[in-house]
């Protein structure tokens, strides 16, 4: 019974793996930090990003610089409504096992307790989670023409306005 439960949870990671890169390659990939095409810096404040709408060509390659210059820890997520809405239960666990707390993460529990479960882990190339007064970047290649949206998918964060427009032009 227990090698069967191992099985099932490989065999789900597996699954859950092969589908998140395949919604990744659906919106771009990671880009090359030396073949970097663009800048664009990135404000979140408590609620909103500023610029909220960002204009990108169909293979620009982009580094975003990220502040955080709100009170609380937000994420600069880029991904359609869809991907957004379905990664906001994880960012849920995120809280529930007090991973996340207003204005603070724990990257060491994050850490150990993402390998007992990987969505634990925070650790995307389209996504970056950020406390208060902190920064950090993410280089993203827009491989497709498809518009998406820069989110923070912390509770609540989303449904009160924290995302914006990355628009195809």
């Amino acid at each position: 019974m227990y090698l069967k439960k191992i099985l099932f949870i490989l065999i789900s990671l597996f699954f859950s793996s092969v589908a998140y890169a395949a919604s990744m390659n659906m919106i771009g990939e990671k880009g090359d930090p030396n073949k970097i095409d663009r800048v664009v810096n990135i404000k979140m404040y408590d609620n909103y990003y500023e610029p909220n709408i960002v204009k990108i060509k169909k293979g620009e390659t982009i580094k975003f610089i990220v502040q955080n210059l709100g009170e609380m820890v937000h994420e600069y997520n880029i991904g359609t409504k869809e991907m957004h809405i379905k990664h906001q239960p994880e960012m849920q666990k995120l809280i529930d096992h007090e991973i996340i707390t207003v204005d603070k993460i724990d990257r060491i529990k994050m850490k150990k307790m993402s390998k007992m479960d990987h969505s634990l882990g925070h650790s995307h190339a389209n996504s970056i989670m950020l406390e208060p007064k902190t920064s950090g970047e993410i280089i993203w290649k827009f491989t497709k023409d498809i518009n998406l949206e820069m989110a923070c998918n912390i509770p609540g964060h989303y449904e009160s306005g924290m995302f914006g427009s990355l628009i195809t032009n």
